[in-house]
């Protein structure tokens, strides 16, 4: 099959059963750092997404069939088509999500693609788990069949194929919504595949919420893989219900970070600052709650402060920009909702705390709360914007309670030169993935998923890529 570029300043269609496809309506997309409308994205319709399912489930038949080799084959191709592309992507990705380009933007897009080809290459083998001389016993790994997909805009490309891989590779077909907020890169990434999958594997149908609920909820579809948040997340499970649809949900998460008072502090923060503010703090395991100790608290906010200060805030084309803009208004009006609450309370305030609405641009300052009380909204919520709250603790045990004192349990890390002490404060938070003296790393083989009500399920991993399949046991006589 071919794998010529495609023309990204061409409109924008639709991908169902390996045709491009216009929709009679469209919804503009915005470009956050400057509040114009970037593009027009196709708005699907409900008969479109029951036609894109309906094509997924006629090719499923013939790739669950193909060996995984053959799969491999086919999403290796659609990797390198969308390296040849990655510039493009790139670029599109800074001007519909916000991100800078040069660092944050680029680094999505190669990992997005860096993940495809190694999911590509992972295998689920067939085990004998009992043999005798009466008969041999065989588990088996088989897809599933139609998986719905449904993406965020925080990061729109490296959460769209991290879905991707693994469910086509297993030999499920897919058919993906983007949030309408980010669609662009979603549907040039479909295009991208319309010119190497076979037809009805990948398909993209980009709309309004109402297109979720319907496809969470068509009887058609095998699994649902959801990003998003809490409240969301709940619904697509009620939905998928209807027929005991599995689904894996990445949720909300409010990920504490605990600073031991023997932790070399001036070293790390660096590192802690972008743990909490990259991507502007639009990341479900960015740090949310800093817990440092009392003996190095006012020091550490100093530094921190300091550090903080010479970030700049701006549009993600320009090289110089550190953090861009909040992706969406809706975003951008909660924050300045929260803004509003830590001024009504008098909490102590060092860096940000203002957002200039003369400017264009959904921008928000870094901001640096000052041990705020444990029960202030600022600590207590997911804020998913560029603002953290430094709290004082003086006993171990009370800052592991406060920790795990949530619903959410998505993600956490501890700080500290004692790795033995570190690493037992670490077992006891209640979360899905627990960083010691690191953070935020990830691995094609190391499952990710939130404990509580941050999710269901994991993806990535042995684990992630056993998600979309069924155990099939075979027993044969002797």
């Amino acid at each position: 099959m071919a794998t010529a570029g495609i023309d990204f300043a061409s409109s924008y269609r639709l991908s169902i059963g390996g045709e491009l496809v216009e929709a009679a309506e469209s919804f503009d997309v915005y470009n956050p750092a400057t509040g114009a409308v970037l593009a027009k994205a196709p708005a699907g319709t409900v008969d479109q997404l029951d036609t894109a399912v309906a094509a997924a489930k006629a090719a499923f038949p013939g790739w669950s069939r193909l060996s995984w080799d053959e799969r491999e084959g086919y999403l290796t191709r659609f990797a390198d088509a969308l390296q040849a592309q990655s510039e493009e992507l790139t670029t599109l990705l800074t001007l519909e999500q916000g991100k800078p380009r040069h660092s944050m933007a680029k680094g999505e897009v190669e990992a997005a693609i860096y993940w495809v080809r190694e999911v590509a290459k992972r295998r689920l083998p067939r085990e004998i788990i009992e043999e005798t001389e009466q008969h041999v016993v065989e588990t088996r790994s088989t897809p599933l069949g139609v998986v719905a997909a449904i993406t965020p805009w925080n990061f729109p490309v490296l959460l769209g194929l991290w879905k991707i891989a693994p469910c086509l590779i297993t030999g499920n077909t897919m058919v993906m919504k983007p949030s309408p907020y980010t669609p662009l890169c979603t549907l040039r990434f479909g295009e991208i595949a319309q010119g190497i999958l076979p037809k009805g594997v990948l398909n993209i149908v980009s709309g309004g919420n109402e297109l979720g609920q319907h496809l969470t909820a068509h009887p058609d579809i095998a699994k649902v893989s959801f990003t998003g948040s809490t409240a969301t997340g709940k619904r697509v499970m009620e939905s998928g219900a209807v027929n005991l649809k599995r689904v894996t949900l990445e949720l909300g998460g409010n990920d504490p970070a605990i600073v031991l008072p023997d932790a070399d502090y001036k070293d790390l923060i660096p590192k802690l600052f972008w743990a909490a503010f990259g991507n502007s703090g639009q990341w479900c395991i960015a740090i949310k709650r800093l817990y440092v100790h009392s003996d190095i608290h006012a020091a550490f906010v100093k530094e921190f402060v300091a550090y903080a200060r010479d970030r700049k805030v701006g549009d993600g084309m320009d090289p110089d920009t550190d953090l861009g803009p909040i992706q969406n208004r809706m975003q951008f009006d909660k924050l300045k909702n929260l803004f509003a609450d830590i001024a009504a309370n008098g909490y102590a305030v060092p860096l940000g705390g203002t957002i200039d609405e003369s400017r264009a641009g959904n921008f928000v300052p870094v901001t640096i709360v000052d041990n705020p009380p444990e029960q202030s909204r600022i600590v207590q919520e997911e804020p998913f914007g560029p603002v953290l709250p430094i709290i004082a603790y003086d006993d171990i045990e009370d800052v592991i309670a406060r920790a795990n004192q949530t619903p959410f349990g998505l993600a956490a890390s501890v700080w500290g030169r004692d790795k033995a002490k570190a690493y037992e404060i670490a077992s006891r938070l209640e979360a899905g993935t627990v960083w010691v003296n690191e953070i935020h790393i990830h691995g094609i083989d190391i499952p990710f998923g939130g404990h509580k009500q941050s999710g269901l399920g994991v993806e990535n991993g042995r684990e992630g890529l056993s998600e979309y399949t069924n155990t099939k046991v075979v027993m044969t006589a002797r």
